[in-house]
């Protein structure tokens, strides 16, 4: 038996560095590839680290209704604003890794009570983060207001041995109080236990009635591997790193050159002509 041997009815895509190219645009390739593959009879969604601001937009492009997975999996919800499920990040958590991410070269960024707080506005990922959220930025000095609200808290740092230290710091404090996991090299998200996005696939599948066994997913970065070990077509970017393109099943072309319709056209459609 092979991959192509069980039929694919539900393809879910993570959004940044699969869907959407580096600059956050999204090729027309992809939007005619989903398309093509949902007037076939596949169902589509989308689970990201964005809030749900940030996926609405590219929801009604690609005519996705729902059910979508925002902050990893912590939210799920319809394109009409309805909220089907909803984890946070514990009070206590969230004061501990505020404490942990204090430092000069690091900027905290709250998601919370639909908000984007930030400890630095002036951070050079800020322009990109308007894109991907939807959401615009919200200087604060004091996150205290929101502690009890946090879907998300990211750190944000540009130097790889500040974040390698404390991720693995982040990882020993939260324990089973918050999933960690880089979004991006850059990015270190921390979410609830329940928000990750091999759970919220999961949802996903079970709301739409698709057994995981018929269910493809396709990202590029760590948090993206819960997701892999859950579906039964797991597809990687083709410019992902090699621990994530080992975690998959088959490797698709880059972000950048519309690795999603590639994959589509390569490793989904053929399931359906067996």
């Amino acid at each position: 038996m092979t991959l192509t041997d069980t039929p694919i009815r539900l393809l879910i895509c993570d959004v940044d560095g699969t869907l959407v190219r580096h600059d956050k645009s999204l090729p027309d390739e992809n939007v005619a590839a989903i398309r093509d593959l949902s007037a076939r009879g596949v169902a589509v969604s989308l689970i990201s680290a964005r809030p749900p601001a940030g996926l609405l937009g590219i929801a009604q492009k690609l005519g996705v209704m729902g059910p979508m997975g925002a902050f990893n999996g912590g939210t799920i919800f319809r394109a009409d604003g309805t909220e089907l499920a909803t984890h946070r990040v514990p009070h206590i958590t969230v004061e501990a890794l505020l404490r942990l991410y204090t430092l000069p070269n690091v900027t905290r960024w709250v998601f919370a009570a639909g908000l984007w707080l930030t400890s630095n506005p002036a951070d050079p990922h800020t322009p990109r983060e308007v894109i991907s959220s939807g959401l615009q930025p919200q200087a604060v000095a004091d996150f205290t207001p929101w502690l009890g609200k946090v879907d998300k808290l990211v750190a944000v740092c540009d130097d790889d041995p500040t974040m390698d230290r404390i991720e693995q710091e982040a990882i020993e404090l939260a324990r089973v109080t918050a999933n960690v996991v880089r979004s991006q090299d850059y990015y270190l998200d921390a979410t609830a236990p329940q928000a990750n996005k091999g759970e919220g696939v999961a949802q996903i599948a079970r709301l739409l009635g698709v057994p995981l066994e018929n269910v493809a997913v396709i990202g590029d970065q760590a948090n993206d591997i819960s997701m892999f070990r859950r579906a039964g077509l797991a597809i990687a970017m083709g410019q992902a790193k090699p621990e994530v393109k080992a975690a998959a099943h088959l490797v698709a072309a880059s972000n950048e050159d519309a690795g999603v319709a590639d994959a589509i056209a390569r490793y989904i459609i053929p399931t359906l002509n067996g």
